[in-house]
């Protein structure tokens, strides 16, 4: 009976063993792996500090796992790339087991080293499958980009007088200062890229002046197209408190969080002049000023996540032949798109006011998706509080008296303005676009050429906004 017994836990055991062991690999020598994609892409990447990872994914179609045997890197511990496999960061990783009809994620990194060459360079490699004994590839394709590495760190305090140009980019991380009594020059066709988190202060004074055909990019450094129009990814321009006379000339300022902001003036010169310029994708103001002078033309502000033009705490502004349209998409917007204010509450809970001297818009044209684009924020009826919409398109709740001509003068409510594809980023006027005609030539003439260097005079009627309709 004993003999029995031991022999029935045996083949208990037995089958157990049986059951737990894995089902056969397909061993075939026709066994191919299936791939999501045939070339891996990167966009431009900046040398020194690598890329966004990029993924894709591999397939058992079979009904038996696959023993991949290897996972590598063509050209091995040469290569600019890394793969990352079931969590292993590698250029190589053998004996990759697939269940039945799985799949399996494989994530590439390139990092490329500075090569002191102007012009991009093309980097590439493969990713190869050896599975029973067959051989199958994914490429590898990048686009790397040696850049002026400017760290915030190291060299991020420009403390002499300095010229920027065009020969290659500079990328700015971890910041940077343009110190007091410090210009710093940059020249049309420059391209300044910001890390995630970065900025540029200016204490002395910054002299960007591009042109039509080349204008000086502000931008983040995420170049993978997905992040063409994504706000938020750096900080921003920064005026502080005694910078003057800088001046922003067909510039283009993209995807941070404050586009350009301009802090309190203590002398007589403007703190910035701005120019056929457009500032797009803010993920909070296009143009924040605290107490500051600004003069502006031709200008296009669009896209932001509260306003896009914030003139607060008093100040001097002057605003001619801007389009500032605000559609944003990514949140339930609540302010309005132009603000003007003219008091702060300080540390001690007090008020504190400072006169607007002057808030002017002429020939502009202001409109977005809320009801009321215009906000009047007065700190009392005494207080100065000078503003002037003059020959504009404004987009305004019918609760705002707009009667008074010393402060609203020909203006045009809540008509559409005839953009063509705002949300392409195309704010020129459409054939039939209300905006034609409608501005005043003594404007006009202050500024006779528009943002495309079309004369808005030509016909004798300047066309609201940035942008002349040219028949």
């Amino acid at each position: 009976m004993q003999l029995l017994k031991n022999f029935i836990f045996i083949s208990v055991i037995c089958v157990a063993i049986l059951s737990c062991k894995k089902e056969k690999f397909y061993a075939d020598s026709d066994a191919v792996l299936e791939f999501s994609i045939d070339t891996v892409q990167f966009d431009t990447v900046f040398t020194t500090i690598g890329s966004a990872t990029q993924n894709f994914k591999v397939y058992n179609q079979y009904n038996k796992p696959v023993k991949i045997s290897s996972v590598y890197l063509a050209k091995g511990n040469a290569s600019f790339f890394r793969l990352n496999i079931n969590g292993v960061s590698t250029r190589r990783l053998d004996d990759i087991e697939l269940d039945a009809k799985d799949s399996l994620y494989i994530f590439v990194e390139v990092h490329i080293d500075p090569n002191n060459s102007n012009n991009p360079l093309i980097i590439q490699d493969s990713i190869v499958f050896e599975t029973n004994g067959n051989f199958q590839d994914v490429d590898l394709v990048a686009c790397g980009q040696d850049v002026n590495f400017i760290n915030g760190n190291v060299n991020g305090i420009i403390s002499t007088n300095t010229l920027w140009d065009n020969t290659k980019p500079y990328l700015v991380y971890n910041s940077m200062l343009v110190n007091s009594g410090i210009t710093l020059t940059i020249l049309a066709g420059t391209k300044i890229y910001f890390h995630h988190g970065s900025r540029m202060y200016v204490n002395g004074t910054l002299f960007a002046n591009g042109n039509l055909e080349e204008p000086v990019i502000f931008r983040n450094d995420r170049l993978e197209h997905w992040y063409d129009d994504i706000p938020g990814q750096w900080v921003g321009i920064y005026f502080a408190p005694g910078s003057k006379d800088n001046s922003l000339n067909y510039c283009e300022i993209q995807n941070a969080i404050i586009g350009i902001q301009a802090d309190t003036v203590i002398n007589t010169n403007p703190t910035v002049t701005i120019s056929n310029t457009k500032i797009l994708n803010m993920n909070a103001v296009g143009i924040f000023a605290q107490g500051a002078k600004i003069l502006a033309w031709n200008n296009v502000i669009a896209n932001c996540g509260q306003c896009a033009v914030a003139l607060t705490i008093g100040g001097t502004y002057q605003f001619y032949h801007c389009t500032i349209y605000n559609s944003w998409q990514y949140a339930n917007r609540q302010t309005p798109s132009v603000l003007l204010n003219n008091y702060y509450q300080d540390v001690n809970g007090n008020y504190q006011v400072r006169e607007l001297n002057e808030a002017t818009f002429g020939n502009c044209i202001i409109y977005g998706n809320l009801e009321n684009e215009i906000g009047l924020d007065a700190f009392s009826a005494t207080s100065t509080f000078n503003f002037k919409f003059e020959y504009s398109l404004l987009k305004i709740a019918e609760t705002i008296p707009t009667t008074d001509v010393l402060r609203w003068d020909n203006i045009y409510k809540n008509n559409l303005p005839g953009l063509k594809n705002p949300s392409a980023d195309d704010f020129s006027l459409d054939t039939l676009a209300f905006a034609k005609d409608k501005g005043d030539s003594g404007i006009g003439s202050m500024y006779p050429l528009d943002i495309n260097m079309e004369n808005r005079l030509s016909d004798g009627h300047p066309d609201l906004g940035a942008y002349e309709r040219i028949e």
